[in-house]
């Protein structure tokens, strides 16, 4: 059996001008990053934003166990399977992240024959993306410090800087460090903060900003620190706002690659949807709309995470409407969740699989309470069993769901036609009531409550001091009104990774909150959920390597 890498670098790529071209794209709007990358221009957007948008199409998962579930690669192959069926589709999903792919993740271009190309370089450093907002997220860190350090104007009080700097690494000694050690020129002496890249608030402004303005304009609002006086110091009163907006000029174009079967797809973006909101460009979503007939994206992890954060932040802020939720599955992912052993989870076992099932029933609650039609969708492996597909079939059509399997690891497009065909019966024969779950008015606790008990099934929370006063000093500067931001581990519905199925009889516990003023969301820290991870064990990056022909290997 192939490994994915060797999959990707097997295929034969068009040159990115020929996969433009395929949905209406010139030459001139390109920007070339070699043959086979290319970022859109500024202009294209005139050309297209009065074109007619087309369906918007979200695929999400159940929580993510080490059975494995393949979110990404159901999403390419579902783009691929709907360009066999004559179909203009474009598939719009985030950048990996260098962390997990060293880490224990891997990469994020989906798997098998239903992979976007070219694997390595999406993998690794693509177009700069991630390494501009890295440095325009440190370039503020340091005006912040210089700022103090040459006299303090602003009065910023050193005990209450609230901005972090970063790094896209899994890197867990850099959560909490000490600066300015050395002498008086060193800078003044605190404790500071690392979190990874892709949850910087940058990231999170990168990817809801509309236009370059609009990136502008977020960037100044980013709240850096507290005065003396107890009162917001932003970037804007830094002075920092041009030169941050000029290291992500380029970042906020997006990025066009292709699919194995030469698939458009743009990919751009990558905020965490653990620990920030989990969803690819508004640029690029809403120019893939102008562009084709169907558009197929998908939010990270968990449809907990990932889709409540796409519906009530994403699509609230661009004024988006999916038009259906594809949600994935594996048998073995709902074994698992059943108290099945990952070694045995190869056996065909319905009395698990029964037990377990009551995850992916949650989460296809969770999509009907935004009034989204579902098609629910099993990740095909080899072990899986007739009577264990007929049962899951049976269990999602008794709760109005359309339901198909998929293929497209092993069959790249071919293997998604029978989803590809649920999604078009769904989207002509299904209208979404499209609604978020919660109305900027209610309080923040309302809005955390309301998250806590309708998407995770908690009894209720539980604050810890320190978040009591940071919600009271939230609303008091006035953003009462902004979406909630849960930052919560993937594994699990509530807080506690090891509770898997559907846990009951849980409280969510928030131990810390603050303000994304540039972004526009309230985050809000659960249980032990860290915002710089650590690198496991035996890393992935242990089986990275470069052999003498130059071709990378150890890349998934």
């Amino acid at each position: 059996m192939k490994t994915d890498i060797q999959i990707a670098q097997e295929a034969k790529m068009a040159h990115i001008k020929d996969v433009a071209a395929s949905i209406g794209i010139q030459e001139d709007d390109l920007e070339f990053y070699g043959k086979y990358k290319a970022k859109l221009s500024d202009d294209l957007w005139e050309k297209v934003k009065d074109n007619e948008d087309g369906k918007l199409v979200l695929v999400t998962a159940i929580n993510p166990t080490p059975a494995g579930e393949g979110k990404t690669t159901t999403s390419v192959g579902l783009g691929q399977a709907m360009a066999q069926l004559n179909k203009k589709a474009i598939i719009a999903l985030r950048e990996p992240s260098l962390g997990p792919c060293f880490g224990i993740k891997g990469g994020a271009a989906g798997g098998g024959y239903a992979q976007v190309v070219p694997m390595e370089d999406l993998n690794l450093h693509f177009t700069g993306d991630f390494h501009a907002i890295t440095s325009a997220n440190n370039l503020l860190a340091a005006l912040l410090d210089n700022h103090i350090q040459q006299g303090n104007a602003l009065q910023i009080d050193p005990r209450q800087v609230v901005w972090k700097r970063c790094l896209d690494m899994n890197d867990r000694v850099l959560r909490n460090v000490v600066v300015g050690l050395g002498n008086k020129m060193d800078g003044m002496v605190r404790e500071d903060h690392f979190v990874i890249t892709v949850a910087s608030e940058i990231m999170a402004i990168l990817c809801l900003a509309n236009d370059l303005n609009d990136l502008k304009e977020r960037l100044g609002r980013i709240v850096v620190a507290y005065n003396f006086a107890g009162e917001p110091v932003t970037a804007e009163q830094l002075n920092a706002t041009g030169a941050m907006t000029a290291l992500l000029k380029d970042a906020i174009k997006p990025n066009l690659i292709q699919t194995l079967e030469h698939t458009p797809a743009l990919v751009h973006g990558g905020p965490f949807a653990n620990i920030a909101h989990g969803c690819n460009s508004v640029r690029a979503t809403k120019t893939a709309l102008k562009l084709c007939d169907i558009v197929i994206t998908e939010a990270g992890f968990g449809a907990d995470l990932g889709a409540e954060k796409f519906m009530d932040i994403k699509c609230r802020s661009a004024q988006l409407k999916p038009d259906a939720v594809v949600l994935v599955a594996t048998v073995r992912a709902l074994k698992y969740n059943g108290g099945v052993a990952k070694a045995d989870l190869g056996e065909e076992n319905l009395e698990a699989l029964k037990k377990g099932i009551v995850n992916l029933e949650k989460h296809i609650e969770n999509v009907q309470k935004f009034g989204v039609p579902v098609i629910v969708t099993l990740n095909s492996f080899v072990t899986d069993t007739e009577a264990e597909y007929e049962y899951i079939k049976k269990f999602c059509e008794e709760r109005g769901c359309e339901f198909a399997l998929s293929e497209v690891w092993a069959k790249g497009g071919e293997g998604g036609i029978a989803l590809a065909e649920k999604v078009l019966e769904t989207l002509e024969t299904k209208e979404s009531h499209f609604h978020t779950l919660y109305a900027d008015e209610l309080s923040l606790k309302e809005k955390i409550e309301t998250i806590s008990k309708e998407i995770y099934g908690a009894d209720g929370v539980e604050y810890a001091p320190v978040a009591e006063k940071q919600l009271a000093k939230i609303e008091a500067m006035g953003f009462q009104t902004l979406p909630i931001c849960m930052a919560k581990n993937q594994y699990s519905l509530s807080d506690d990774a090891t509770m898997l199925g559907r846990p009951t009889n849980f409280k969510i516990h928030i131990r810390e909150v603050y303000v994304s003023a540039g972004a526009g969301f309230v985050v809000a820290l659960t249980g032990a959920v860290m915002t710089m991870p650590g690198l496991p064990k035996v890393p992935a990056a242990n089986g990275i390597d470069v052999n003498e022909k130059g071709q990378i290997t150890g890349l998934f």
